[in-house]
């Protein structure tokens, strides 16, 4: 389906360079798509990571869209639009990279407080030379009494 949509960079530089013929919002149900005519095509635009037709939920989104991308005048046909329809997450990919991202930080945070009171406790610290040379005598000791 990627082969039959536009994508945002073709479009943009469509629109720069004067060769959208037309825009045509399309409601549908959960939300809108835009069509766009340039030359002798007519093709819906692309998602950005999947190539499948983008679907705004909101109309005010996608007029913004426009907008910043520089298309001010486009039709809207609201025909098939259904509010009700909107269901819950359409992007449960989201959903758990967010809890991922969630995760992440808790675990972040957690380890700069571990870091921060280490740093900030207030026992003697041992350098590692005089850890090891205690060490050493330490086993020679539980060598000796086992008797090796």
């Amino acid at each position: 389906m990627a082969s039959k949509t536009i994508d945002h960079g073709t479009f943009s530089r469509l629109v720069e360079a004067g060769a959208v013929r037309a825009a045509h919002v399309v409601g549908q149900s959960g939300g809108w798509t835009l069509m766009v005519k340039y030359g002798m095509h007519e093709r819906p635009l692309a998602a950005k990571n999947t190539g499948a037709v983008r679907v705004w939920r909101r109309f005010e989104t996608l007029a913004s869209y426009l907008k910043d991308v520089g298309l001010t005048q486009f039709d809207v046909d609201a025909s098939n639009y259904d509010p009700t329809s909107r269901t819950g997450a359409k992007r449960p990919d989201r959903a758990a990279a967010l809890k991922k991202a969630h995760e992440a930080a808790a675990y972040d945070k957690w380890f700069r407080e571990q870091v921060k009171a280490s740093i900030e406790d207030p026992r003697q610290s041992v350098a590692d030379e005089e850890a090891n040379v205690h060490m050493e005598q330490v086993f020679a000791s539980l060598d000796q009494e086992a008797g090796h």
